[in-house]
Parts: C-alpha cells; structure tokens; sequence
C-alpha cells in the first residue's frame, strides 16, 4: 500500500538534511529542483529486526523490507495561505499525504539565519499551523457558501450539515487543529471531500544540534516541543539531521561504530520512520520462502484476505484460507517445518484479523 508522510517545516529548519538523509538511507529518490513547485520524494525501507532474523533462519534468495514514501514539502512560510512562497501548491501537497512530519529547528547557529531572526520552536510550530488553518477555513468556508444556498429550501439534512461546518468553523478559528474536534468524521456526509490539513496526525522533528545527542534532554527547545507535542497527543523525535546524514552514507559496520561513538543504541532516522509507521497505525506481516523474506504493510484491523490481496488481486479474489505462524514461534523454533510440527501454525479463515508479526501463507484458488 502506498503511504506518504510529508516533510514540513520554515526554511533553514533542517528539512532538506533530513530528507537527503532519507534518501542516501537506502531510498529510492526521485528529485526535482526547488525551483520547481514540484515535491522532491523518496521510498524509504521501514527498519525491522524482525525481517533481518527471518532472513538468517531461512538465507532466502532476496530479502525486501516493506517502505514509506516521505514527500519534502519546500515553500512553507509565513503568508503561504494566502499563497506567498508559492504557499498554495505546497499546501495542495500536503494534502496528499497521510501523516506530517513537522521539523522544528531545537539548535542555536549564527551561521544559519532563522527566518524569524531567533530560535523559537513554539512560535515556529505556531506559524506553521496557522498557516494550514488558515487554508482549512478557505476551505471551509466555501463548503459553508455552497451548502447555505442548497439549504435555503429547509432540508433538514442540510440544516443539520451547515450547523456542523458552523461548530468545525468555530472550533478552528479557535486556533484549534480538526484533529481535536470532539465531531470529526471524514466519512460524515458535511465533512466529507473536505480533505482539511489540520485533520491529518502530525510528528515532531526536534532538529538538536551534535552536542544535544543522544536524546536531547538537556536542550530546553526540546523541552518545550514535546511538552506541546504531549499536549495533542503527538510524539516528538530527537535528532541530528546533520549527523543522519553523515550515518547514512556509511557501512552497516561503519554506522554501528559511529552509533557507539556518539552513544545511541540506533539512528534518529529509524526512530523516525519506526514512530511514523506507528502513528500511520499500520502493522507488518511477513511471507518466507527460500526464493524471498518480505515485510508487507497493512493498517491495523485488516483482515485475512484483504492482507492477501496486498501480494496479489488474485489471492484476495480466491481466498481460501491463511496458514499462519507468529513471529515469536517461528524464530524459538527455527522453520515453517518445526513450527508446524509442534502445532504451532494456525489456519486462518476470511474473518481473522492480521496480527503484527504474523508470518502468512495464503491458500487461494482462481
């Protein structure tokens, strides 16, 4: 399944460092000059020990990691609503994806001028969200017209709409994202193809400075954001972008003795895609065989054969059943074989929800 998270944040915050991080970490990179209003993108492989042990048990032929599609968003400043720094296009991006990752400069360096003269993560994060608000009111506000009219016949459905868009309204210009509106249901009929930027779950980039590492504690900006951050049920992540980038270009080998040096058990990069891939609400399954080990994406609550037809239209299509062994059994007991004999592989009809971890075979018939 195809998943965006996009890259925002105020000019000289550490975004392009942490998305050429990204890229140089194993991604696919499809780049784009900044002069262009065009995102700069890249699929980048979800980190999961769990694939690298299967991969040792079984020394399949291939080994594919499942992938989240990050989307640098350039452009966002101050007056972007109202379409200043190109604003309009990268707003429309970001409506396209799943999840932001919002960079929050955490460092001081007078050799890289803040847009805003000072370090201020808060008022940053308050720019930023202003911004989208300010576009989600636009928008809002266009629905509210086109609904008004249609309602002027009394039809209590679309009476019952426009006081709903009234109370979303008010809430925003409360200064309060869509996300915390006790009422928001994308798929209601008054909330629906509104597609609101605010509506979309966020995660905090603290961009430290070397001398913050490992986990940032001591750097009061970093303070401040993941309190913000606790405040609306968000995570904020530490990390260097300048050091992330400087890990992903060397060796698995290399990275670990960097890693050490510096004393963090992993990189911020994979605490970041780790973090994203849990606020998506997604879980892994996986399929082994001697040809390839692959980690498959699905959203938690997807059922058996909804996961088949991630493989292939064709196994949802003619589902029969799953054959199915948990990560933890499969790695005590070494192989499907040994799984199997002490009973530990479980057939699964059309009503079983895929765990994370799970290890499938898929029995179909077209």
């Amino acid at each position: 399944m195809s998943l965006k998270c996009g890259i925002v944040g105020l000019p000289n915050v550490g975004k392009s460092s942490l998305f050429n991080a990204l890229s140089n970490a194993g991604a696919e990179a499809a780049n784009f000059p900044f002069c262009t209003i065009d995102p700069n993108i890249g699929i980048v492989p979800v980190p999961d020990a769990r694939l690298d042990q299967l991969a040792s048990l079984v020394n399949p032929k291939a080994v594919t990691p499942t992938t989240i599609e990050f989307v640098d968003i350039a452009g966002l400043v101050k007056g972007a609503s109202e379409g200043k720094g190109k604003g309009n296009a990268f707003l429309s991006h970001i409506r396209e994806v799943d999840l932001i990752i919002h960079v929050v400069r955490c460092f001081e360096d007078g050799d890289v001028v803040h847009v805003d003269g000072s370090i201020d993560p808060i008022r940053d994060i308050g720019t930023i969200d202003t911004e989208l608000q300010f576009k989600d009111l636009e928008t809002l506000e266009r629905r509210e017209e086109r609904v008004k009219k249609m309602a002027k016949s009394g039809d209590k459905t679309l009476m019952n709409q426009l006081h709903m868009l009234a109370g979303l309204r008010a809430h925003i210009e409360q200064g309060k994202p869509v996300r915390s509106y006790g009422d928001w249901d994308p798929t209601h009929p008054a909330f629906s193809e509104l597609f609101m930027l605010t509506a979309k779950n966020v995660l905090y980039m603290c961009n430290v400075d070397e001398a913050d590492l490992p986990d940032g504690d001591g750097n009061h900006h970093v303070m401040a954001v993941r309190e913000h951050a606790s405040q609306e049920g968000a995570e904020a992540i530490v990390a260097c972008a300048k050091i992330e980038a400087e890990i992903a270009e060397l060796d698995d080998t290399e990275k670990r003795e960097f890693l050490d040096s510096v004393g963090l058990k992993e990189s911020g990069l994979n605490r970041l895609i780790s973090a994203a891939y849990r606020k998506l609400g997604l879980v892994t399954f996986f399929t082994v065989g001697p040809k390839e080990v692959r980690a498959w994406t699905v959203r938690e609550g997807t059922k058996a054969p909804q996961a088949a037809g991630t493989i292939h239209s064709d196994f949802e299509r003619g589902f029969i059943r799953a054959e199915t062994i948990s990560y933890h059994d499969f790695d005590l007991l070494g192989s499907e074989a040994a799984a199997r004999e002490a009973g530990k592989m479980r057939s699964e009809g059309r009503g079983y929800t895929v765990k994370d971890g799970d290890i499938m075979l898929f029995r179909f018939n077209v």
